[in-house]
């Protein structure tokens, strides 16, 4: 059976949360006093740093072990929640990765387009009805300024044809831009908060991958990076300020709304990219019922 957090506790589901931005907003949620499910990639440090959260806030942390990258693993993800907890709160849509050179995971889709967004939508989609059944409830997806210069591939989001490491991570971070004007319009009147957010350029093992870059990418980080505390504040400020749940489909730089780019606020690109996405994903129209276009109308 379905457990409600202890006590009324607010059920935070953090995407992305052993490392950087993603551990600091963690550790601050459990602090306050959130019931926190830390999500992250097996066999790396996330059980140690859930554990390392716990003793050091006293809070309620879980840990669960999933390769994003995945839509199995994001689906399984999904169903481990939802096997757990009966509400959802927050849900932080915080992983993500660089790849310099193109990979393609074991389902056949490009690596980064396969994190950056589609384990987004499907979380976002699959999680929606305890969303709705929490309001108010808030949504915040990790974007970036870089999707300023950036635009869809409509016809080859993938890139399969000339791949570039920063093309395609700009490419991802404007779907999450895209993608968060999709999900405010789907869920308008349910009581659910989304946005997306930049953390600036952060210090952290992000952009490992960034070939024979790597060496400037690292020196830079050490003379300009932000600390991970300075580019998880935004974060941190859209999953707990009460601010943040009076609009929705924003975009976040340092606690104030900036425009989203350019190529994001094209007419029909939200429903365009929202189609696509769905459908690589292969998510049925009985599982997209809880953020179907006509929702709000069938509702009414």
């Amino acid at each position: 059976m379905n457990a409600a957090s202890p006590h009324g506790r607010r059920v935070a589901l953090v995407a992305g949360a052993s490392t950087g931005i993603g551990r600091v907003t963690a550790h601050a949620l459990a602090a306050r006093g959130d019931t926190v499910v830390m999500v992250s990639r097996p066999g790396g440090r996330g059980r140690q740093v859930a554990d390392e959260i716990r003793a050091a806030t006293g809070g309620d942390v879980h840990y669960h072990g999933a390769d994003l990258t995945l839509l199995a693993d994001t689906r399984a993800m999904v169903a481990a929640f939802r096997a757990r907890w009966s509400r959802l709160d927050v849900l932080l849509a915080n992983a993500g990765a660089y790849h310099h050179r193109r990979r393609v995971t074991t389902e056949g889709i490009e690596a980064t387009w396969a994190l950056n967004h589609l384990s987004t939508v499907v979380s976002v989609a699959l999680l929606a009805d305890l969303l709705v059944a929490s309001a108010p409830a808030r949504v915040v997806l990790t974007s970036s300024n870089a999707a300023a210069g950036s635009r869809i591939r409509w016809e080859d989001p993938e890139r399969r044809r000339g791949y570039q490491g920063f093309g395609a991570y700009a490419q991802s971070k404007l779907a999450n831009q895209i993608t968060t004007l999709a999900l405010a319009r789907r869920l308008e009147g349910a009581g659910v908060a989304v946005h997306a957010m930049h953390p600036g350029f952060v210090a952290t093992e992000f952009a490992g991958d960034a070939g024979a870059l790597t060496p400037v990418v690292r020196l830079a980080k050490r003379w300009f990076g932000r600390t991970p505390a300075q580019g998880a504040d935004t974060l941190t400020y859209l999953a707990t300020e009460p601010a943040a749940l009076a609009t929705t489909g924003g975009y976040w730089v340092d606690r104030r709304q900036r425009p989203m780019a350019r190529a994001a606020l094209e007419p029909g690109a939200p429903e365009r990219l929202w189609a696509l996405s769905v459908a690589r994903a292969g998510l049925s129209d009985g599982e997209l019922a809880p953020v179907a276009s006509d929702r709000a109308a069938n509702a009414a």
